[in-house]
């Protein structure tokens, strides 16, 4: 659900942007009207799913636990059904991202995260309702998100105007979307495949799977944190760079790449030495989420950050790459940056790796080094496409 929701959003997003750069206000109000469509089509598809899939993709996982299947089926239901706050939210939050409003996006993105942590409490603790609550407060949360970004769209943005005329399907419009957003699905999709193959591989290591598994779980959610900043970084920059490639502004287009990429370098770097500093006490609050993890396993997964920080850097400059690309309108190589990082490199050198018996400190040099050989490919990458797009801009304008 995420990874087609970010996919459309991140399509809406450099579409509307690159059409507010060229000024083309009849693309704006037909590209907005269908992405009102794909929101209510997307919606529709997970209702539908909630209705007759949830209990079979659960009985797919659930290792014939009757209570996990029934308690399961029930969340996915719920979740599913009533999805409109998760989805719309996903397109509304692009729609104040396309004109750089990317404050009120993430008012209503916390205000809904607070709400559905509140009710989490609520429900399940003083009205005792058990796995439907956590379901509902989620729902909840999601809708309060979804409340918050239309409000702010209709009070702030008055770039993008709604026309009734235009609230019908456009297969050249919605062809455009995808065209970028296909790929940006496909990688947000990587991240759960990845942690699916990771812990495969880890399951059948001849020494230490157990230990490897639980401290890689744990090191997986800290993970996120570097991550989802440098992806906001990234769509900051898918922003900025659409827009001003569509205003034909090639200048700006040179010092965003160069100050893209430094600006996300930054960042990732300041968030490595924090982690550098503090890998011990977060592992330890990291594995109380988890569950309460064993001392071994925190101390392995504090080892683990104090390894694999270094590689921060790195992701965070292909993770900015990769939103100059998008901006740009490529997602070919924004996938393939993807795979390099996420499949391609990581798979096989984490499997060579298991077979060292000093594997609870070795596989975690694999992050370095895949993120390392993927920020080479990246600038290579980034000079071609860069470099042509700016020659492009300065030819037309001549």
């Amino acid at each position: 659900m995420i990874a087609i929701g970010v996919g459309t959003g991140i399509g809406i997003n450099a579409l509307l942007s690159r059409y507010l750069g060229e000024k083309k206000e009849k693309e704006i109000k037909i590209t907005f009207m269908n992405s009102l469509i794909l929101m209510i089509f997307i919606y529709l598809i997970f209702m539908l799913i909630g209705f007759f899939l949830a209990k079979p993709f659960i009985e797919l996982q659930a290792n014939r636990d009757n209570e996990v299947i029934e308690m399961g089926t029930r969340y996915v239901f719920i979740v599913c059904v009533f999805s409109l706050g998760n989805v719309g939210f996903t397109v509304f939050e692009r729609f104040l991202q396309s004109t750089g409003r990317t404050l009120f996006s993430m008012i209503a993105q916390v205000t809904g995260a607070l709400t559905n942590i509140f009710l989490d409490w609520l429900f399940i603790y003083p009205l005792n309702m058990g796995i439907d609550g956590a379901a509902i407060a989620t729902v909840i949360g999601q809708f309060v998100a979804f409340g918050l970004a239309i409000l702010f769209h209709f009070i702030f943005n008055k770039e993008i105007k709604a026309d009734l005329k235009y609230l019908k399907p456009n297969m050249k419009c919605i062809l455009s979307i995808y065209k970028i957003g296909w790929a940006a699905a496909i990688m947000q999709a990587l991240l759960s495949i990845m942690m699916l193959v990771m812990n495969l591989i880890f399951k059948y290591s001849p020494y230490d799977s157990e230990l490897l598994q639980g401290s890689f779980g744990i090191y997986y959610k800290i993970q996120q944190i570097p991550l989802f900043a440098c992806f906001g970084m990234s769509n900051c920059l898918i922003t900025i760079t659409a827009f001003n490639y569509g205003n034909k502004n090639s200048e700006r287009l040179k010092q965003i790449i160069k100050r893209g990429i430094i600006d996300t370098c930054i960042v990732g770097g300041v968030i490595a030495i924090l982690f550098e500093i503090f890998a011990l006490p977060i592992s330890k609050l990291f594995g109380i989420a988890g569950g309460g993890a064993s001392e071994t396993i925190v101390s392995t997964c504090s080892m683990a950050i104090r390894i694999a920080s270094i590689s921060y850097v790195f992701m965070a400059l292909t993770i900015g790459i990769q939103g100059i690309l998008q901006g740009l309108g490529k997602a070919i190589s924004p996938l393939i940056l993807s795979l390099c990082r996420l499949c391609i490199f990581v798979f096989p050198i984490a499997y060579a790796f298991t077979f060292s018996e000093n594997v609870t400190s070795l596989v975690w040099i694999t992050f370095i080094i895949a993120e390392l050989l993927k920020g080479v490919i990246s600038i290579i990458i980034i000079k071609i496409i860069g470099k042509k797009a700016i020659l492009t801009l300065q030819n037309n304008k001549e």
